[in-house]
């Protein structure tokens, strides 16, 4: 098993930047890929960016590309979402997630955390 606990969502104007952290716990965070992933209200969620087990390979959604950057630090069982220009349609709960595969599909993903609130105010 693995936990997940985000933090660092919050109210931010648009063009602000903010970011969030996924702190893991259990068994070995640096077994598994990790990915981010986020849900607005009334939508499905939808992939946002993931990373390998190592950190040496990122994939973005093309909504994110080139404003968001994933990270991962193994030896302190943390990942991290940097997110830069935002934008009011960023809006949503983000999650982080663990799973076998470095994937862009939320069904592929075993753990994940309980959610944190961004709001990108126009």
């Amino acid at each position: 098993q693995v936990q997940l606990v985000e933090s660092g969502g919050g109210l931010v104007q648009a063009g602000g930047s903010l970011r969030l952290s996924c702190a893991a716990s259990g068994r070995t965070f640096s077994s598994y890929p990790m990915g981010w992933f986020r849900q607005a209200p009334g939508k499905a969620r939808e992939f946002v960016a993931t990373i390998t087990r190592s950190g040496d390979s990122t994939y973005y959604a093309d909504s994110v590309k080139g404003r968001f950057t994933i990270s991962r630090d193994n030896a302190k069982n943390m990942g991290y979402l940097q997110m830069n220009s935002l934008k009011p349609e960023d809006t949503a709960v983000y999650y982080c997630a663990a799973g076998p595969f470095p994937s862009g599909a939320p069904s592929t993903y075993d753990y994940w955390g309980q959610g944190t609130q961004v709001t990108v105010s126009s």
